[in-house]
């Protein structure tokens, strides 16, 4: 679990020590599924993979990405605080609401970076320095074709042995629930905070070096 200190008007995460991400082998990262091209609009990816901070780093730097919401789902709304989820009794995930433009990026792509660079999928109920089951890798579907290319991204993945243990992302259902205004935008608003610098900087620069075609400014 974070352990939080009051810093400038937040709550604000201590540096706090946890193993590395895994990384992928030296294999080509499998494609995602392939999907019919889509009109311009906007669509709704929810996605879990650890401190939302780190995880709407990513997502905020990907084309076609229109905004990113962090906060929590698996459990109920009665639950959804960080203080109440934070003692591992809620059944939520730190997660993030993905809205994207499915005729710039599509639902595959999406989860081809939240698999190769957003987070370790290998991980159980925890990422990097946080452990508990608010830091599992989940999937929350918003269709039943997001569902059916999850399971198969998950299937070809694991085939591909493309890491070194199995898939541990659990495709679950839920309702989403925005978190805390101090934690929205956090990487942005905070880019020398000690968790930032030394867990989530690294993940933005992987997508920009692994996937420098979908990456923006």
């Amino acid at each position: 679990m974070r352990q939080f200190a009051l810093l400038t008007g937040f709550a604000l995460l201590a540096a706090c020590n946890g193993p590395a991400t895994a990384q992928p082998g030296r294999q080509p990262f499998p494609e995602p599924p392939a999907q019919p091209t889509k009109a311009a609009g906007k669509e709704v990816a929810v996605l879990s993979g650890g401190c939302f901070w780190g995880m709407e780093g990513v997502f905020e730097h990907v084309k076609g990405v229109k905004s990113v919401v962090a906060g929590y789902a698996g459990g109920t709304a009665a639950t959804a605080d960080y203080q109440t989820v934070s003692t591992e009794t809620t059944n939520h995930a730190e997660t993030v609401r993905v809205t994207y433009d499915p005729s710039v990026v599509s639902y595959g792509r999406l989860l081809q970076v939240y698999f190769a660079v957003a987070h370790d999928p290998t991980q159980v109920n925890g990422q990097m320095p946080d452990e508990g089951t608010s830091y599992r890798s989940a999937i929350f579907p918003q269709s039943q074709q997001q569902r059916e290319l999850a399971q198969q991204y998950i299937a070809s993945l694991n085939r591909a042995h493309v890491f070194d243990k199995s898939i541990a992302t659990k495709i679950e259902n839920g309702t989403f629930y925005p978190a805390e205004e101090y934690h929205q935008h956090f990487m942005q608003r905070h880019p020398d905070h000690p968790y930032i610098r030394r867990w989530d900087v690294e993940r933005v620069e992987r997508l920009r070096t692994r996937f420098p075609q979908f990456y923006k400014q």
